[in-house]
């Protein structure tokens, strides 16, 4: 009876070490990779070095004539890197003017995007008159990013006009002269 015990006891434990052989390794495996996404919301103007313009108004020859606004300024491109939480379903990008020069309405046009950039593009509005309250540009930003750089994302089209133009606010009657006004144009991106 003893080695008939002892004969199962070999038999059990071969039995089990086999088990935990073949438990070791098997035709397929696998592990778990975790991948982090951070939020992004980022603008700004190109050329960077350069992104300050001037624009002004030269004097008529003949009386009775309005002062001529100088030509638009298409030198500044808005680029843009965005990516979007589950929560918010698109993003836009505002802008606005920081002070307000009497008699004069500063017109911005942005064009349809172009250049290296991915995802889901924002469109661009309809010409805007800059005013001191931030106004849609660029609406339905998902996912997307422009590219860097001149000729990338949306030009910026800048236009002045004297007073009463088309769809303007400011008033020819409340020019003054002056040598230079500084005005800051701002730009924001932000969600939905």
């Amino acid at each position: 009876m003893k080695k008939l015990s002892l004969s199962t006891a070999m038999l059990l434990f071969a039995v089990a070490g086999s088990g935990n052989l073949s438990a070791q390794d098997t035709n397929t495996d696998n592990h778990t990779i975790t991948i982090s996404i951070p939020e992004v919301a980022l603008v700004d103007i190109e050329p960077a070095a350069t992104k300050n313009i001037t624009l002004g108004f030269t004097a008529p020859t003949e009386a009775g004539n309005p002062i001529i606004p100088s030509a638009a300024n298409t030198a500044l491109w808005l680029n843009y890197s965005s990516i979007k939480s589950t929560s918010d379903p698109t993003r836009n990008v505002s802008v606005k003017l920081n002070a307000l020069i009497p008699g004069i309405d500063i017109n911005v046009t942005a064009a349809a995007a172009t250049g290296s950039g991915g995802g889901t593009l924002g469109t661009p509005a309809a010409q805007l008159t800059l005013s001191a309250a931030d106004q849609t540009i660029i609406s339905g930003i998902g996912s997307a990013y422009t590219g860097n750089g001149a000729n990338n994302g949306h030009n910026l089209t800048y236009a002045l006009a004297a007073g009463s133009g088309p769809g303007g606010v400011a008033s020819y009657a409340d020019l003054e002269a002056t040598a230079s006004t500084v005005a800051t144009v701002i730009y924001t991106i932000s969600d939905n």
